[in-house]
């Protein structure tokens, strides 16, 4: 699963190295057509991991007729500026997982943002089995529910990935557009972190992938 979700990284990267105008501190969000070419970029590469017989998380039944994931449409008031606050002081835990199984995480920090004027939070999470990889290192998650779960979006949640290089003078860009379903959405042969009750937002994020049920 974890070679699965790196993949993704499109989304973020474009995010962290484009864009004009909108600039908080040393932060800078795209404009608004760049952002919408981004988030196509980032639909346009998790559709192919799906085709993909070596990277898909579908059945072959499934992945034989799949088309494309259903996506949210593209909502450029989810891709915020959030005030990172850093926490690693706090000890390794077990994240509980979809199967029983219980990683090493760790908390990283907090994002704190508005979303429709409302404040919120989200805990960043490290894993402690990736710190052992080198080209992960520097590999963050932010696993979260909201108000769209069980409803148009996956009930078990969702994930956006980090680089820690994404924090900048003590903030960075959420794009909740590049929200994804764990594997074990699409099959039990999975194992996948479960969001934390500290990760559970109250309010409805209309952005990322939608459930297909």
């Amino acid at each position: 699963m974890q070679r699965f979700i790196y993949l993704f990284l499109v989304c973020i990267t474009a995010l962290s190295t484009t864009g004009r105008a909108q600039t908080v501190a040393s932060v800078v969000l795209p404009s608004k057509e760049e952002h919408t070419k981004q988030v196509a970029t980032f639909q346009a590469e998790l559709n192919a991991e799906y085709k993909d017989p070596a990277r898909s998380p579908l059945p072959a039944p499934t992945r034989s007729s799949f088309a494309g994931l259903p996506f949210f449409p593209v909502n450029y008031a989810a891709c915020v500026v959030t005030q990172f606050v850093r926490d690693s002081s706090q000890a390794p835990f077990e994240m509980q997982t979809s199967n029983g199984r219980k990683p090493l995480y760790r908390k990283y920090g907090e994002v704190h943002f508005r979303y429709n004027g409302r404040p919120q939070h989200l805990t960043v999470y490290q894993s402690l089995d990736l710190l052992r990889t080198k080209d992960y290192q520097d590999y963050l998650m932010v696993p979260f529910t909201d108000q769209t779960n069980g409803h148009t979006s996956y009930g078990g949640g969702r994930y956006i990935d980090l680089r820690m290089g994404q924090i900048k003078n003590d903030q960075l860009v959420l794009d909740f557009n590049c929200a994804y379903n764990p594997f074990c959405a699409y099959s039990s042969a999975y194992s996948c972190p479960i969001p934390p009750a500290e990760n559970r937002l109250q309010v409805a994020i209309e952005a990322g992938v939608k459930s297909d049920h």
